[in-house]
Protein backbone atom coordinates (compact mmCIF):
# COMPACT_ATOMS: atom_id res chain seq x y z
CA UNK A 1 0.00 0.00 0.00
CA UNK A 2 1.71 3.68 -1.04
CA UNK A 3 2.07 6.22 1.21
CA UNK A 4 -0.44 9.17 0.20
CA UNK A 5 1.33 12.51 -0.70
CA UNK A 6 1.28 15.00 1.50
CA UNK A 7 0.57 18.79 0.43
CA UNK A 8 1.33 21.91 2.93
CA UNK A 9 -2.61 23.21 3.42
CA UNK A 10 -3.52 26.93 5.09
CA UNK A 11 -6.76 26.46 6.53
CA UNK A 12 -8.94 29.01 8.63
CA UNK A 13 -10.45 26.79 11.40
CA UNK A 14 -12.98 28.01 14.14
CA UNK A 15 -10.31 29.10 16.93
CA UNK A 16 -12.63 27.19 19.54
CA UNK A 17 -12.54 24.25 17.88
CA UNK A 18 -8.32 24.34 17.36
CA UNK A 19 -8.19 24.87 21.02
CA UNK A 20 -10.07 22.20 22.05
CA UNK A 21 -8.64 19.50 19.97
CA UNK A 22 -5.08 20.87 21.22
CA UNK A 23 -6.46 20.69 24.78
CA UNK A 24 -7.60 16.96 23.89
CA UNK A 25 -3.85 16.49 22.12
CA UNK A 26 -5.61 15.84 19.24
CA UNK A 27 -3.21 16.09 15.60
CA UNK A 28 -5.70 19.01 13.96
CA UNK A 29 -4.18 18.35 10.52
CA UNK A 30 -5.05 14.53 10.85
CA UNK A 31 -8.67 15.20 12.03
CA UNK A 32 -9.28 17.63 9.49
CA UNK A 33 -7.89 15.63 6.60
CA UNK A 34 -10.63 12.84 8.40
CA UNK A 35 -13.15 15.11 7.89
CA UNK A 36 -12.68 16.46 4.39
CA UNK A 37 -12.32 12.75 3.30
CA UNK A 38 -15.49 11.93 5.51
CA UNK A 39 -17.38 14.91 2.96
CA UNK A 40 -15.67 13.57 -0.15
CA UNK A 41 -17.83 10.42 0.36
CA UNK A 42 -20.98 11.54 1.52
CA UNK A 43 -20.84 13.97 -1.32
CA UNK A 44 -20.01 11.23 -3.79
CA UNK A 45 -23.04 9.09 -2.68
CA UNK A 46 -25.15 11.85 -2.60
CA UNK A 47 -23.81 13.08 -6.50
CA UNK A 48 -24.16 8.89 -7.73
CA UNK A 49 -27.78 8.31 -5.65
CA UNK A 50 -29.17 11.41 -7.84
CA UNK A 51 -27.60 10.24 -11.16
CA UNK A 52 -28.68 6.90 -10.31
CA UNK A 53 -32.03 8.16 -8.75
CA UNK A 54 -34.04 7.10 -12.06
CA UNK A 55 -33.05 3.15 -12.26
CA UNK A 56 -33.41 3.43 -8.45
CA UNK A 57 -37.00 4.30 -8.76
CA UNK A 58 -37.42 1.93 -11.71
CA UNK A 59 -35.86 -0.85 -9.80
CA UNK A 60 -38.35 -0.10 -6.64
CA UNK A 61 -41.74 0.10 -9.03
CA UNK A 62 -40.65 -3.12 -10.84
CA UNK A 63 -40.49 -4.96 -6.86
CA UNK A 64 -43.47 -3.34 -5.96
CA UNK A 65 -45.05 -4.65 -8.59
CA UNK A 66 -43.59 -8.10 -9.35
CA UNK A 67 -41.83 -8.58 -5.84
CA UNK A 68 -38.22 -9.87 -5.15
CA UNK A 69 -36.96 -12.20 -7.92
CA UNK A 70 -35.89 -15.17 -5.78
CA UNK A 71 -38.13 -14.42 -2.50
CA UNK A 72 -39.64 -17.70 -2.86
CA UNK A 73 -36.48 -19.36 -1.95
CA UNK A 74 -35.88 -16.59 1.25
CA UNK A 75 -35.80 -19.29 4.17
CA UNK A 76 -37.66 -16.16 6.75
Amino acid sequence: MSVPTRKPTNLTLDAGLVAEARALQLNVSRAAEAGIADAIRRERARQWQQENAGAIRSSNEWVERHGLPLERHRPY
